[in-house]
């Protein structure tokens, strides 16, 4: 019987003829593919049985068909790519959901164009409500709206047509919110409010604030919000939260993602979590960083570190912070100015002194640390604080990350290697970014110091891949496009000598991610005895035109032997 174009055969018809004992039957057998299993002592396979949601069998058609009993699942991949599932290394999982459910700014080619979006959303909203957006980014504007003030215009033409709706609009980086007149109103935003530790109030020449908020800004006009939604039950508030996270699920199963590493969330977002876990309703398995201020953390920290829980769906052993913003917004920190705002270094977002305190919990408590770092001076002073918590010892066995890792001094390259720490980088951010990556920083500086992918794998460090969702789009085949090919919308390529060859960027988004997670002996290759997570897809992208690759597509997104996404 054929269904989606694929042969889904019977079992019967497999075993028929078969003359030695057969095992137990597993639950799903796929046959007939190139499976790449990234375990070195089997490479290559045709074949795959997975019962109770381990591998049970790798290796050639007649040897894994034994495994098909009356009740087992058979699919002939007919010949089609199967790899470990992937792993998404960084993203941010309740946002995804969230951003599904407020204005999608991520393709808005102008300012106009915004405002135009705010005014439809505005004349269907009753008066009063909020209108929240996300992804709109000033670079990829097709041209600079006048009066802007470090490129971003001011708020009049917004106000004019969202008067009675207070609308926060956020950067695509997340380190910039756009506000209008009635939400800076509502917060009490005017021309003498100082700027808030590691933040700032853009003001235009009058001293007027133009709307831009940078950094923790943000938090002025989001208390506001909070507090506007502070009279909902306990139940509104999960069934929102749920909704959110069901959205994301299915999203990143339709992308083949079996894991997700998730880039900060809350106490509240965990207790979910674990709740659905527990009910059989998170279809993917969740790592967690945990994103709270140290007096919480010191609170509870010990209550919550989770592994492995659930069959393995939910793991909460990271803490994540920031030390500095988005190069987008003028936020990453910088140990010399902008090329473009020469009156700036950037943003450093928390104090130092409070990440030697975030790393002493973290290692009092057996927490990964895991410190948001994009500007030069932003990873220095990251790699400082690791360094002096590691003390004498080597920071190997704790595994600690730097997120994003996009812009390194050449002298603090090789310290990744040397201190243990992992890069958790997103390969997409490159291409996206180089545009206007020079831009910021001066092309010379922007090709000695960005994105350095091989150079930091050449030095020994661990290298691993995301998305930064919904920074980004969620697909793992876009950064892994990324990550091989360097190459920008125009077709250029920027810094070809840090591509990844196709296997390193595959390892990158498998079993390297499952090194940053502790969980190698669990998943990240297709090994008898690890979780059968597996994804499938509709071309080899290890071996097809280097072009072609952003065209794959997921046929089977497959978790715990269990097919959760089938196109």
């Amino acid at each position: 019987m054929k269904k989606s174009g694929w042969r889904v055969l019977t079992a019967v018809a497999l075993v028929a003829g078969s003359c030695s004992q057969a095992p137990p039957p597993a639950d799903l057998v796929l046959l007939n593919g190139k499976i790449v299993t990234l375990d070195d002592s089997l490479t290559e396979a045709r074949a795959l049985a997975a019962t109770d949601g381990r591998i049970t069998a790798v290796g050639n058609n007649e040897h894994v068909r034994r495994y098909a009993g009356e009740g087992t699942r058979v699919i002939d991949l007919e010949g089609r790519l199967a790899i470990p599932g992937f792993i998404e290394g960084h993203g941010h999982f309740l946002s995804i959901g969230a951003a599904q459910l407020n204005l999608d700014l991520m393709g808005t080619g102008s300012w106009e164009q915004i405002v135009a979006m705010v005014e439809e959303a505005a004349a269907g909203t009753e008066p009063g409500e909020w209108i929240l957006g996300r992804g709109w980014h000033q670079d990829k504007w097709s041209s600079t709206p006048e009066g802007s003030v470090d490129g971003v215009p001011l708020h009049a033409g917004l106000s004019a047509v969202s008067p009675d709706h207070p609308v926060l609009l956020t950067h695509a980086s997340g380190h910039a919110s756009f506000a209008n007149a009635r939400a800076l109103e509502l917060a009490g935003i005017g021309p003498q409010t100082p700027h808030p530790a590691g933040g700032e109030i853009i003001r235009d020449a009058r001293g007027n604030p133009t709307g831009l908020l940078r950094e923790t800004a943000q938090g002025l006009v989001r208390r506001v919000y909070a507090e506007s939604r502070a009279g909902r039950t306990s139940e509104q508030v999960e069934a929102e939260l749920r909704r959110q996270a069901e959205l994301a699920a299915r999203e990143c199963l339709s992308q083949g993602i079996t894991s997700f590493q998730d880039a900060g969330s809350s106490f509240q977002a965990v207790d979910l979590f674990k709740k659905m876990a527990d009910e059989g309703a998170l279809p993917l398995r969740l790592w967690v960083m945990l994103r709270e201020n140290n007096e919480s953390l010191a609170a509870r920290l010990a209550d919550y570190r989770t592994v492995d829980h659930a069959d393995h769906r939910l793991t909460v052993r990271a803490i994540k912070r920031s030390i500095d913003g988005a190069l987008g917004s003028h936020g990453a920190w910088l140990l010399e100015p902008y090329a473009d705002l020469p009156s700036s270094t950037g943003l450093n977002t928390t104090s130092l002194e409070d990440l030697r305190e975030t790393a002493r919990l973290a290692r009092e408590h057996d927490y990964q640390l895991c410190v948001h770092a994009i500007g030069d001076r932003g990873n220095r002073e990251t790699l400082d604080i690791f360094e002096e918590a590691f003390g004498d010892s080597d920071g190997s066995g704790l595994r600690w990350r730097v997120e994003h890792a996009q812009h390194l001094h050449p002298d603090d390259v090789p310290r990744f290697a040397s201190l243990g720490v992992i890069a958790s980088m997103q390969a997409i951010h490159c291409t996206s970014d180089a545009p206007w990556v020079p831009q910021r920083l001066g092309r010379e500086r922007a090709l000695q110091e960005s994105y350095l992918w091989k150079t930091l794998m050449e030095s020994g460090a661990v290298v691993t891949n995301g998305t930064d969702a919904p920074v980004e789009d969620v697909s793992p085949i876009a950064s892994y496009y990324a990550a091989v090919s360097r190459k920008l919308g125009d077709g250029s390529v920027f810094m070809p000598e840090q591509r990844m060859s196709r296997m390193e960027a595959l390892r990158s988004y498998t079993l390297d991610n499952a090194f940053a997670a502790f969980e190698e002996q669990q998943k990240g290759s297709l090994s008898v005895g690890k979780l059968a997570d597996v994804t499938v897809l509709d071309r080899d992208i290890l071996s097809i035109p280097e072009d072609e690759i952003p065209g794959a597509r997921v046929d089977f997104t497959i978790v715990g032997g269990r097919v959760e996404h089938e196109r």
